[in-house]
């Protein structure tokens, strides 16, 4: 679960940043904003499957649980990664979108599940799909707003979060084999 809790100011100055996108894409990325933008990561296999994958200045370790063939289950599967990708994406927008479009939140929290044949990820089966099925969000919103006012917030959100886009898209994916 993720949580999140604002102020009015904070929403304010979120609000403010929201709007200066082109300067935090410079700042991030050292050049004005071109579209569409290549962001830059990478990663390094360590031992057994734990990878640290670095995106900018962090690093974030991905594993598997020892019962699918991980040997030290330090840190996320990528597949649990997807689902924590989407909900911090969620978490983000809904405070972003609120303060855009002037909606008072005060906390935000957002659930992930999904469904995953295990069939498909060995190989076993063909007809099986190796990732995620479905997946559900639960979105849980505090706040002196209408029902009506945040599910015109939802709406926003689900039309802006980048990783939901890219979930429920088709994104081509291209793969080049390269020498070390």
């Amino acid at each position: 679960m993720n949580d999140a809790k604002r102020t009015r100011e904070e929403s304010d100055e979120l609000h403010s940043t929201s709007r200066s996108a082109e300067s935090a894409d410079r700042q991030l990325y050292g050049h004005p904003r071109e579209r569409p933008r290549t962001l830059p990561g990478g990663d390094l296999l360590a031992e057994g499957f734990h990878t640290d994958v670095r995106a900018r200045q962090h690093t974030i370790v991905i594993d598997e649980p020892e019962v699918l063939g991980g040997t030290t289950d330090t840190g996320a599967s990528p597949i649990e990664a997807v689902l924590a990708g989407l909900m911090s994406c969620h978490v983000i927008n809904y405070q972003v979108w609120a303060a855009k479009l002037g909606i008072v939140v005060d906390s935000v929290s957002v659930e992930a599940d999904g469904d995953i044949d295990l069939l498909g990820f060995f190989g076993i089966d063909p007809d099986v799909r190796a990732g995620y099925g479905e997946i559900r969000l639960t979105v849980a919103l505090d706040g002196p707003e209408s029902r009506e006012t945040y599910a015109a917030l939802a709406d926003a959100v689900d039309a802006h979060c980048p990783v939901l886009d890219n979930l429920r898209n088709p994104v081509p994916v291209t793969r080049a084999l390269v020498d070390k």
